[in-house]
């Protein structure tokens, strides 16, 4: 039952195959098994998932409506509340804290009948790319234990890849839903910008941030976007649409679509991933995709851009981490000046400790023009880039990762990390959907990652791409 897939199981349920409490317990009881060695989940939600799976079978002995995910388990990365259970994001400042609320997302899937199975792994407050920055445990990569799942969201890509859930939620801020996919041999969705909601989602960089799922199949990511992309009232930035079928665009192919593969920004990728690349354009090509050379130069820049704003953001989201409201109080501190600055040094940890420092150096009155004001208007220059080539092609394609999977603490050097998210950053500077697919293995059996990316709420051409690639 585990190697089905999220539209397998529901259609298992919903014909009386199989019950509700087979699928949750027959899951529960791979993850006992099979994570001792993964170190995917932080906390399996046991009970929760028992009683709703109960509940949803006498649903169905009801002969009641269920759900478009009924039966189907989900992972939700740590930083996205269920009410309740605790959000720690990856952070000792939060080791206690339990979420008051749901967010928007967990509130559409429990609509929709969903098993949400357990909160999963990743770095620290999402500042990451290889979720080794978790305060809690390592998360490995279950095609190579020896190597990073990717990150920040390594431990819902890691779910996904060794069976422990066909579907996970995952948050993107500069590629940490495509990078974790591309790793761990599966599929990742970064909507646009505005199309899922993000209330309940502890904030990183408010202005790049965005949920999106995992999956094994681009049908499963397409169905969980049919639940996940509707409107929100507590979150103005999510947009209404009228509701759509995600799933109908594998009907439509990419013949006659066009392509744009910037070549020239792609020139430093190493031979091996290169190749790789090459052999997916030629797919691409044989699908009857018109390829075209795009001009993306502008694209050398997105890792300094991202780091300004990011981090800019980063440190006025986490300012509300003082050790008063709510989170770790530091018992070594007598004072009012001692609570802020012990809390935050004994709470956070090195790499949250770096991106708020950054973040606050180029907030600061002397630095604010030459950095975060310059860094907005590049920006808006690589939008308007992007925009000028989606008016002739319908998706951009680029390799998700400069590499596959590294070896566990093979990368110490934090500038080498953050250039890892060079081919990523794009589509959360302009709001862009993009998706990674797999596309191949190395010679070690790991895996490589193509990513298509379209203009701003095109997700459904991303997934008629994704679709025609995939499968």
């Amino acid at each position: 039952m585990i190697n089905k897939s999220a539209i397998e199981l529901r259609e298992l349920f919903t014909s009386g195959s199989v019950k509700a409490l087979e699928i949750a317990q027959t899951f529960l009881d791979h993850i006992e098994q099979k994570d001792k060695d993964i170190g995917a989940f932080l906390h399996v939600l046991k009970e929760r998932v028992l009683d709703k799976a109960k509940s949803l079978d006498l649903k169905r002995e009801r002969g009641e409506p269920l759900g478009k995910l009924a039966g189907v388990p989900i992972a939700i990365k740590d930083n996205i509340h269920i009410h309740g259970e605790r959000s720690t994001c990856g952070s000792r400042f939060l080791e206690n804290y339990k979420a008051p609320f749901n967010s928007r997302v967990v509130e559409l899937l429990e609509e929709e009948d969903a098993l949400l199975i357990g909160k999963t792994n990743m770095d620290e407050f999402a500042m990451g790319s290889s979720t080794e920055n978790s305060a809690y445990q390592l998360t490995r990569n279950p095609l190579d234990i020896t190597c990073v799942p990717g990150g920040s969201s390594g431990g819902s890509a890691a779910a996904v890849s060794a069976f422990m859930a066909p579907l996970a939620l995952g948050s993107d801020t500069g590629g940490s839903i495509r990078q974790p996919a591309a790793f761990c041999g599966n599929i990742g969705f970064k909507p646009s910008y505005g199309r899922v909601s993000r209330y309940g989602l502890v904030a990183f960089a408010s202005s790049l941030d965005q949920i999106g799922p995992f999956g094994r199949t681009v049908a499963d990511i397409a169905l969980s976007m049919e639940v996940l992309a509707r409107p929100c009232p507590y979150d103005s930035t999510c947009l209404s649409f009228k509701e759509e079928s995600f799933t109908r665009e594998q009907h439509h192919g990419i013949k006659g679509m066009t392509i744009a593969v910037p070549w020239h920004f792609l020139k430093d990728l190493e031979p091996a991933s290169m190749a790789n690349f090459q052999s997916s354009i030629q797919k691409l090509e044989s699908l009857g995709a018109r390829i075209i050379d795009v001009d993306l130069s502008l694209l050398q820049s997105a890792v300094s851009i991202y780091y300004i704003v990011a981090t800019a953001e980063a440190s006025t989201n986490l300012a509300r981490f003082d050790g008063i409201r709510y989170g770790l109080r530091s018992k070594n501190a007598k004072t009012l000046d001692e609570i802020y600055d012990l809390s935050k040094e004994e709470g956070f940890g090195r790499e949250v400790k770096r991106r708020i420092l950054l973040g606050t150096y180029v907030l600061s009155s002397t630095h604010k023009e030459i950095f975060y004001k310059k860094a907005q208007k590049v920006r808006a220059r690589l939008s308007a880039e992007f925009k000028a080539i989606f008016e002739k092609a319908d998706l951009i394609a680029m390799p998700t990762a400069p590499t596959p999977a590294f070896k566990i603490g093979a990368v110490q050097d934090p500038l080498q990390m953050y250039l890892g998210d060079i081919y990523t950053i794009g589509a959360n500077l302009a709001g862009l959907p993009a998706i990674s697919l797999p596309s191949g293995l190395n010679k070690e059996g790991l895996s490589y990652g193509l990513q298509l990316m379209g203009a701003h709420f095109n997700d459904h051409l991303v997934l008629r791409g994704a679709f025609a690639f995939h499968g």
